[in-house]
């Protein structure tokens, strides 16, 4: 991506604030901007959160903030985006450039907000792929349980490096990591290789038993010491486990933290009335989060709205798993905070445009309407500021507010899937990819520039997770 270096000017508090009364009145009207050859020129070194930073000459900025732009999505066309101390300060066009500030020229792209996975599974990148004519539980038994029981802090960090890096690529700057690793030396590897990438992340601890010293000193020594880290007591709702899953809800409350279940990804899954067992047990509230979430009634639809219990949804490894379709329409006609998730190895990549994609295309298939929830702005918010809300984290990230952390994605349309121009919003669901994310920023730091990941030598991180995955497959 290029950049070039600012002369110093001498800014008023208007000239840094001029984005906020401008970007409301800001025309769409795009023009071709100049381009440059941006992935001809080296990525810079990763920019700290100290470092002002300005995204200069887009030509469409989606904030996901109505207040600083045009319709749902707040858009504003030919604008810059500045950057200072990791927070957004300014959105506009013509902002001032402040001195000594990093010049990004980013004409002709897109920027928005990072993409905020709810709901993964990293350390199943070894097993991409596999048992790929398996139901959830045949991809249980021929895949993750045999693979789990195997794995050593070297392996699982070099996994779990490979996929939190791919999907930092694919413009995800927040996601939630549910595990279900119990052995401290793991635990540690697992959150050591996670921080390292530079990702915000939530690290949603499954402990085989009601274990509340194990999840207090794996969240105080692990996780709260790393900045952009947060924690969750994971769970699995059934009957038969009650007396776990009160355990873990308390604890929960005690850490002052969200619990998180997978909740009926299969039919099957009905006889373990896990909406039920979470009623009891005092949980259904703002501080669950629920998975897939696919085999609702009626009624549980109607409690999981009236409590404001937040939900992730997880199209493409529902699809893989042949495991259904989420009611997403309905819930979301309840007032549902429904989030995406890439969820780990079944989904076989971290394609969050194609999950967008499915996301809108699978409710159309249910009710063969084309008018359904979501629609294109519905499902950029969900993959955005949407997965905020579903996490608490919304007064931080989600949306491109002043004020607000500086998680941002630049895209860039001039490639062979995303051109000719017709409707780049639209575009950006339907035919973006992976590739077209030509920038990455997580609290105000560089992670991916001119479309390479920044001070990551990619070739070896694939050798490392490559020798670590037949080492898994010999054992």
């Amino acid at each position: 991506m290029h950049s070039a270096p600012t002369k110093p000017l001498a800014p008023t508090r208007r000239d840094l604030l001029a984005g906020l009364g401008l970007a409301a009145a800001a025309p769409l009207v795009l023009g071709a901007a100049p381009r440059r050859a941006l992935r001809d020129q080296p990525a810079r070194p990763a920019v700290q959160g100290g470092r002002t930073v300005l995204l200069r000459g887009a030509s469409l900025v989606l904030t996901m903030d109505p207040a600083l732009g045009g319709g749902p999505l707040g858009a504003v066309g030919n604008a810059d985006v500045l950057m200072r101390d990791g927070a957004i300060a300014a959105v506009g066009p013509a902002l001032r450039t402040p001195p000594g500030t990093w010049v990004v020229e980013v004409p002709g792209r897109l920027v928005m907000p990072g993409f905020v996975d709810t709901h993964n599974h990293l350390w199943q990148a070894a097993i991409r792929g596999g048992c790929t004519d398996r139901d959830l539980f045949g991809w249980f038994r021929g895949c993750t349980d045999p693979q789990r029981g195997r794995l050593t802090p070297a392996a699982l960090h070099s996994i779990v490096r490979l996929a939190a890096l791919d999907a930092v690529q694919s413009g995800v700057t927040t996601l939630v990591d549910w595990v279900d690793i119990f052995s401290y030396d793991l635990i540690e590897s697992y959150v050591r290789a996670l921080a390292g990438t530079g990702l915000r992340f939530t690290y949603a601890m499954y402990p085989p038993a009601p274990d509340a010293v194990l999840l207090t000193k794996v969240k105080r020594e692990l996780v709260d010491p790393v900045p952009l880290a947060s924690f969750q007591v994971a769970t699995h709702a059934a009957r038969a486990a009650e007396s776990h899953n009160r355990a873990h809800w308390e604890a929960a409350q005690e850490l002052g933290v969200m619990l998180n279940s997978h909740v009926l990804e299969r039919p099957e899954q009905r006889a373990d009335d896990p909406v039920g067992v979470l009623t009891d047990i005092g949980a259904m509230g703002p501080r669950l989060l629920i998975n897939h979430a696919i085999h609702l009634t009626d009624a549980e639809i109607a409690a999981v709205a009236e409590h404001d219990v937040r939900a992730a949804h997880c199209p493409l490894s529902n699809m893989r798993l042949a495991s259904g379709i989420m009611r997403l329409s309905d819930l979301a006609g309840r007032g549902v905070k429904v989030g995406l998730g890439l969820d780990g190895g079944t989904n076989d990549s971290s394609d969050f445009h194609a999950l967008m994609k499915a996301a809108v295309g699978l409710q159309r298939v249910r009710t063969t309407r084309a008018e359904v929830f979501p629609q294109v702005p519905d499902v950029l918010r969900m993959a955005t500021l949407g997965g905020a809300e579903v996490l608490g984290v919304a007064d931080r990230v989600g949306s491109l507010t002043p004020g607000k952390r500086a998680d941002v994605v630049v895209v860039d349309p001039a490639a062979l899937n995303f051109a000719p121009r017709f409707d780049w919003v639209g575009q950006i669901v339907f035919n973006g990819r992976p590739e077209n994310v030509e920038a990455v920023f997580v609290d105000g730091r560089a992670l991916k520039l001119g479309g390479r990941l920044v001070d990551v030598d990619t070739q070896r991180v694939v050798r490392e997770a490559e020798a670590a995955a037949t080492r898994l497959r010999t054992a």
